[in-house]
């Protein structure tokens, strides 16, 4: 079993999520469809192409500056 990492955002009406350590990506109507749908993705993805030894994602947020238009 292998833990992997989901990152999710809206876009609309749909969640959309991707599969960093995979580059996997799905969608969904809500964000546990999202997620399952992106791990039945995945699960087929790594069917043909297994894994190698990984480390964990680190997932952060930072800041940028704000630029404004006229």
């Amino acid at each position: 079993m292998n833990t992997l990492t989901a990152i999710i955002h809206s876009e609309g009406e749909l969640f959309l999520s991707f599969c960093s350590e995979t580059g996997t990506v799905s969608q969904g109507n809500t964000i546990e469809e999202a997620i399952e749908n992106l791990k039945e993705a995945t699960e087929l993805y790594l069917e043909e192409f297994p894994l190698s030894p990984i480390s964990r994602s680190l997932i952060t947020t930072f800041e940028v500056a704000s630029v404004v238009t006229q």
